[in-house]
């Protein structure tokens, strides 16, 4: 089965894009948790922080680093926001692809589980 996510970066299908460059891509959630839910994306294909090698852990501070300025853009970073790595299917990890949820325009639970 084709990775869903890896069809969006290549852009074979389409989606609300809000970012990218040539190792990361950022796009609309088709369905939103939040008024602003981005998801961020490696193009490279890693299925989670579980299996993501030593030699691409900088691209974890770059998705970081995206989504505070994606944040900014969206208007949420100053009343507050979450990112949020999902790790297989008993943490909530739906897409195996690796994402971080950027979560903010209301009012966020406390509760974390």
């Amino acid at each position: 089965m084709e990775c869903v996510f890896c069809e969006i970066a290549a852009g074979n299908i389409p989606g609300d894009i809000v970012y990218q460059d040539e190792t990361i891509v950022a796009f609309r959630d088709i369905s939103p948790a939040a008024p602003t839910h981005i998801l961020i994306i490696p193009r490279k294909h890693i299925t989670s922080l579980n299996n993501l090698p030593e030699t691409d852990m900088p691209l974890i501070g770059h998705i970081i680093s995206i989504a505070s300025k994606l944040a900014v853009e969206a208007g949420i970073s100053e009343k507050g926001y979450r990112l949020v790595f999902n790790c297989g299917e008993e943490g909530g990890q739906v897409v195996s692809h690796l994402h971080l949820h950027l979560l903010g325009g209301r009012k966020l639970s406390d509760a974390l589980g």
